[in-house]
Parts: structure tokens; sequence; C-alpha cells
């Protein structure tokens, strides 16, 4: 099966700011693949490339066999953002239809996926409330369901689980290994290093640059660590 992402030589720059530092990536359809780095480590802005909302400064970027900017690409591609972007004044089942509707479902279809995809965050007891009075791990998880409504090949998952419980953290989880199951792909970004320990490969990156990918179990074994924070330290210290 070809690689649902497929980056090569990527970087970008703002003004005298430099990113993402020369980022080669693959990552396999059907996996989850985890980013992981402190603040300005460069997920969100690789993110932002991925979802064809920023032009890369060097490098290719191939999504699901095409440019990701394209409306075919963007039509497979499901977008969480960590800033959330909902409509306070309109319900959770509004704000879903409204993404749905941007992705060109409408009717019938637009009112089962909706449904489907509050249902699949644990929301439909509160789709009819309006976003403001939610709490903020039904807000993630109502941002979530429009990032899946239209049912996508490829999900971009900037920092999920952020502000939630553990219980919720770990329901999220489930959902995102069974949606892998199911052939999708997803990239997610977490800050949350014990949670990175779920993802089949992880891409550790530190102020723009790769400084080790591969599955848990392989980076624990090469650097003889404990957790996925200490292989992180030992990584970053062997950069420094």
């Amino acid at each position: 099966m070809p690689a649902a992402v497929v980056i090569r030589g990527l970087r970008k720059s703002f003004r005298e700011r430099e990113a993402l530092r020369g980022l080669d990536l693959d990552v396999a359809a059907g996996s989850v693949f985890g980013l992981v780095g402190p603040n300005g480590s460069g997920k969100t802005t690789l993110f932002r490339i991925l979802a064809g909302l920023l032009p890369p400064s060097a490098g290719s970027v191939r999504l699901l066999g095409g440019e990701p900017a394209s409306p075919a690409v963007r039509a497979g591609v499901g977008y969480m953002t960590q800033a959330e972007a909902l409509y306070d004044d309109l319900t959770v089942a509004e704000n879903v239809r409204f993404f749905g509707r941007l992705y060109g479902l409408a009717g019938a279809a637009l009112r089962t996926a909706a449904a489907e995809a509050i249902a699949l965050v644990q929301l439909t007891d509160r789709a009819a409330g309006k976003v403001h009075a939610l709490s903020g791990g039904m807000r993630r998880r109502a941002s979530l369901a429009c990032a899946i409504v239209h049912r996508p090949r490829l999900l971009l998952l900037d920092e999920p689980t952020a502000g939630v419980d553990p219980e919720l953290r770990a329901q999220f989880w489930d959902a995102f290994r069974a949606w892998a199951a199911a052939g999708r792909t997803l990239l997610v970004a977490t800050h949350h290093l014990d949670e990175a320990i779920h993802c089949d490969t992880i891409l550790l990156l530190r102020e723009g640059r790769l400084i080790a990918q591969g599955a848990p179990a392989a980076l624990l074994a090469q650097t003889g660590a404990a957790t996925l924070e200490q292989a992180f330290l030992v990584f970053a210290g062997r950069t420094t």
C-alpha cells in the first residue's frame, strides 16, 4: 500500500526564523503516526502545510497521492486544529453540519454523517445544546466531530487531547486505534509523551528538526530509557 504522506526536504521559514529544517517523512496508510515535541518544535506549522494552508519554503509534500492544496486531496483530509474552530452561538449539531457543508455534504447525507460523527465522539445527548455551554472536554469532542464528519481518509489532529481528563484521553485513543484499523491514517501531534506509546511510529521534533523516528519500543531500546520522556531527552541531548 502506498504511503499516505510523503515529505522530502521540507523547509518553512517565517522571515528570519526557520520553523521546519529539511524534514523527510513517510507515513504508512492505515497507521497512527505521532508528532512529539515541545512548543515551537514545528508541529503546527507542519500540519498547516499538510492542510494546504501554508506553502512550504522548500521541499515537496504529497498527500493521498496528490498536492495538499488540490480539491481532490482536501476532500479526503480532516484537520482538527489546536485552537477550537467552533461557533459558540450554534449547537453542536449545527457546528458539525456547517463543516459538513464545507465538504459538499447536503440533505439526508449531511444529516446522517453529522449524526454519526457526533455519536462517535459520544455527544449525541448534547447535540442540541449550544457550544458555549459545553465543558472544555466536550468542546474538544465537538471539534473532533467537525473534523471527521466528511469521513476523511487522512486525519490531522493537533493536540486533540489538550485540556481533557485522563478518562476522555483514553477514549480518544481507543477511537484513534479503531479508525486506523478501519484503514484511516492519523497524524497526531501531542506533548503528552505518555500518549505517544499508542502510536505505530513516533517522530520526535526539536526546533524544526527531526531528532529521532521509530516505533515507541524501538526508541526506548535505542536509548535504554524507561519512558518516552526520558528517550526524548536522550535524543535531544545528542543534537545539542
